[in-house]
């Protein structure tokens, strides 16, 4: 007997639970990982010191709680991108764990460093590779991914005129205050350097609007 729209919809809907319900839910830990470095992300970006702070300490309790040295240094991994992407390239946390990270890991912990010196790129996430052979952001697209790279171009002191002004163009089009002051810094010292004292004046004015709250 063929079985009515509306029972067959039930029936199929009951099953689609039924599959849901079978396939093993990821563990808490990850959840609470990715929401904490989200929010530290967030927090760290926009300038806000003390919940980015929080938010990490969330984060690596969690990642902690696997006891594992690999998943602890990508937590970390992600919190020396975020300080490179505003141009802090203090990564003392990663350092730590080092010695017992994977070859990736510290591979990119060398690129965020400026460390390119026989360099394995093929060990770094794909949007980084480009950089290091380029030596430019192009085909960067993720705004945050391009700040990153633009912070290990100035630590390896390849960075150019073009490339400094589309981080100062990321960060304001995000809204992201840490990043813009940082990357309008460089800017200022550049112009005071070639002498631009216009081109001083109008950085030093952008600084003082971005700064304020």
């Amino acid at each position: 007997m063929m079985m009515k729209p509306f029972l067959a919809a039930v029936v199929g809907a009951a099953a689609a639970l039924s599959a849901c319900a079978s396939k093993p839910q990821p563990p808490a830990w990850e959840g609470d990982a990715k929401s904490s470095l989200d929010g530290f992300t967030d927090d760290f970006l926009r300038g806000d010191s003390a919940a980015a702070d929080a938010e990490f300490a969330r984060a690596r309790r969690a990642s902690a709680s696997t006891g594992r040295f690999d998943v602890v240094a990508q937590a970390e991994l992600v919190r020396c991108g975020v300080h490179a992407a505003a141009l802090d390239y203090d990564c003392a946390g990663f350092a730590a764990v080092a010695n017992d990270a994977t070859p990736g890991q510290r591979a990119y912990a060398a690129y965020l460093d400026g460390r390119w010196q026989g360099l394995d790129t093929s060990l770094l996430p794909e949007q980084h590779r480009a950089v290091v052979t380029s030596g430019s952001l192009a085909g960067v697209a993720d705004p945050l991914s391009r700040l990153v790279a633009a912070g290990a171009l100035l630590k390896a002191g390849r960075i150019t005129p073009a490339d400094i002004a589309a981080a100062v163009d990321t960060a304001s089009s995000q809204g992201w205050r840490r990043p813009l002051l940082a990357w309008l810094g460089v800017q200022e010292q550049r112009a005071r350097a070639a002498g631009d004292d216009a081109a001083v004046e109008r950085i030093r004015r952008r600084i003082a609007l971005a700064g304020q709250g």
